[in-house]
């Protein structure tokens, strides 16, 4: 059997492979944070709260209506995505013109309350969430064993991640957008109704967390604590990728988790810092992030 560098060949493709996963989700959430901050100027620390109320969905609706992943693959985000309507309008819209401190406390304070709603009903432990039988085994591909929801999760994300970016960044809608960030006032002028698009966007982020949400849920175990664990390295990735860059977001998530899953191979004492290590290496080079504009 090959090795590489003292390790088998399998060894080393499974943990690029989970490294690949990782990425995967930290490129969905980076690149909602992403979306919200770079149309909307609020940075969200309540993506990994709803993130995890994505996952929770998933389990509740198999476990008390017997709705099953694939529908709440759809309904989770549309869900999540409705309560992020209803916090923009309440809430968030007042804060637009204030400082970046003020959305990132309001949000924190978001986060906890959620998190302890979820907290008193299921505690901390964890709810196990089986795959979809139509995913369930493993692929043998000759040098590895392939399982087949770990790929299914890497290419539904892919798929996601580049299909927003082209509606962002490709489409008259998402010039619009952007459009109506710069200069609402002008935007407005012509017809477009600026605070709804803001507000749909807000929500359409949201829902981009509950849809990695449910991806998580048959690979993690559902638990009230599984966003905030995961919400810092996502901040971390869009700070490395560039604040408002959705592209940067994608490519810098799944660069990370590739990063981190060969760091867990050759050196696994750096495993849980290597993205912090990475971070201020960047920002000593290029402090607006990898494809951030400086200012």
């Amino acid at each position: 059997m090959t090795d590489i560098f003292g390790v088998p060949l399998p060894a080393l493709l499974g943990q690029l492979l989970l490294g690949l996963v990782n990425g995967s989700f930290y490129a969905m959430l980076s690149l909602g944070l992403a979306v919200i901050f770079g149309m909307l100027n609020i940075i969200n620390f309540a993506h990994g709260a709803l993130y995890m109320m994505g996952a929770f969905l998933a389990w509740m609706g198999l476990e008390y209506f017997g709705i099953n992943y694939w529908l709440m693959l759809v309904l989770s985000p549309l869900i999540v995505g409705v309560f992020g309507l209803v916090i923009e309008r309440l809430l968030l819209q007042w804060l637009y013109k204030l400082d970046h401190l003020y959305g990132l406390l309001l949000t924190f304070g978001i986060t906890l309350v959620i998190e302890g709603i979820f907290r008193s009903f299921y505690g901390v432990g964890g709810q196990p969430y089986a795959v979809p039988d139509a995913l369930a085994g493993a692929t043998n591909l000759g040098f590895m064993i392939l399982p087949n929801y770990r790929a299914w999760v890497v290419v539904a994300s892919l798929v996601v991640c580049l299909g927003v970016w082209a509606l962002i960044e490709k489409t008259s809608l998402g010039a619009t957008l952007r459009a109506g960030t710069e200069n609402p006032r002008l935007v407005q002028a012509f017809g477009v109704n600026v605070p709804r698009l803001v507000t749909l966007t807000y929500a359409g982020g949201v829902a981009l967390a509950a849809f990695a949400g449910v991806l998580a849920a048959p690979i993690l175990q559902v638990n009230a604590l599984m966003g905030s664990n995961l919400i810092i390295v996502v901040f971390a990735v869009v700070v490395i990728g560039g604040m408002g860059s959705i592209l940067g977001s994608i490519l810098t998530g799944l660069g990370l988790g590739i990063v981190e899953g060969l760091t867990k191979v050759f050196y696994p004492e750096a495993s849980n810092t290597v993205v912090f290590v990475v971070m201020a290496l960047v920002l000593l080079v290029r402090p607006a992030g990898l494809f951030g504009k400086e200012k």
